[in-house]
């Protein structure tokens, strides 16, 4: 069971919840998951394109691990972009895959990311059940 904590004089429009408490348990850490196919190719598309695919890769590998999206602690999401409104429009796809869940969650700006045209990344930690 994750209890998730939002304290009282933080901002309360976040769209996510600032804390997740969870018993001990089987955790699951998750390394940054691609907008890459099965052949290892990232897919062509923009920011929103590659944001969807990333989180679907997430999922598949959480699943694999035995654990669902209700099950994810927290998420960092990476992309390649110093403009804040490609930030946004990655989180949303993200936040919407997600929904109604809103882990606690990191986005963060960078200037470049692994493979030749990515733009989007995931990691995550989550329970097994």
């Amino acid at each position: 069971m994750i209890e998730h904590v939002n304290p009282e004089g933080l901002y309360a429009g976040a769209p996510y919840h600032y804390t997740a408490i969870v018993d001990a348990g089987r955790m699951v850490f998750a390394a940054g998951a691609c907008p890459i196919d099965g052949d290892g190719v990232v897919v062509p598309g923009g920011i929103e394109t590659q944001a969807g695919k990333a989180v679907e890769n997430l999922f598949v590998a959480l699943e694999a691990a035995g654990a669902e999206k209700a099950d994810v602690l927290k998420t960092t999401v990476y992309v390649a972009s110093s403009d804040q409104a490609e930030l946004v429009r990655a989180w949303e796809v993200i936040a919407a895959a997600f929904a109604p869940a809103r882990p606690p969650s990191t986005l963060l700006g960078v200037a470049q990311l692994g493979y030749t045209g990515q733009l989007v990344e995931i990691e995550a930690v989550a329970i097994s059940r």
